[in-house]
């Protein structure tokens, strides 16, 4: 089945659905030619952190058509047409990890994950809504272009086993805020433009549980 994405104008409009590749095709196409993209469609991105205070990084897998073999934040996905970005993150945890999750209220969130088995359950968070996030992207061919997107970024917190479901990745890594920060500087070539956006932006959400548990306590 062809996955349908819903279309919006770059002011936010709905204005139809179109399936994924030819729509992706279709702004790849418009940026080379125009150096812009006219409209976005909704997306989901996750940084998900052992609990102690570790990324889980995806390298993306060589048959990917953008950002081929590099390393990405945990997880990110489409919204298809139809469902919320809540339903879209729980799906691509199950889809692309296999692993069960559930997302809680910001004032739920620090009690939770310190009060849940984290190798049974991942718990998650929103953190931030982008109404129009600039997504760069490299094809197989190496020409760049920018995705523009409406993106709700989760942080989350996991402890157990990880299987790739849809071949989508080929390795994971975990790295501390210190050693990602050190990869992306001496190599920053291996990674995808999103997961340095994240870390410019959410590092400091980046920390162990126990850190989490003395703010409770203090």
């Amino acid at each position: 089945m062809k996955e349908m994405l819903e279309v919006y104008s770059s002011e936010g409009e709905l204005i139809g659905q179109k399936e994924k590749k030819a729509l992706h095709e279709e702004m790849r196409k418009e940026f080379i030619k125009t150096g812009k993209v006219s409209t976005r469609h909704k997306h989901v991105r996750l940084f998900l952190l052992t609990s102690n205070g570790r990324i889980i990084l995806q390298r993306r897998s060589k048959w990917k058509g953008d950002n081929a073999g590099l390393w990405d934040k945990t997880i990110g996905g489409h919204v298809a047409a139809g469902e919320s970005f809540d339903l879209t993150m729980l799906k691509e945890c199950a889809e692309e990890l296999g692993i069960p999750s559930t997302i809680v209220k910001e004032e739920e969130f620090e009690h939770s994950v310190a009060t849940t088995d984290l190798h049974v359950l991942a718990i998650l968070k929103k953190v931030a809504f982008l109404d129009n996030y600039q997504s760069s992207r490299k094809g197989q061919d190496q020409k760049e272009w920018v995705e523009p997107n409406m993106t709700q970024i989760y942080i989350g917190y996991y402890d157990g086993s990880i299987r790739f479901i849809d071949q989508e990745s080929c390795g994971i890594q975990v790295f501390s805020r210190d050693e990602l920060k050190e990869e992306l500087t001496q190599h920053p070539e291996m990674f995808t433009e999103d997961i340095k956006y994240i870390m410019k932006k959410f590092a400091k959400l980046i920390k162990p549980i126990t850190k989490i548990n003395k703010v409770l306590n203090d």
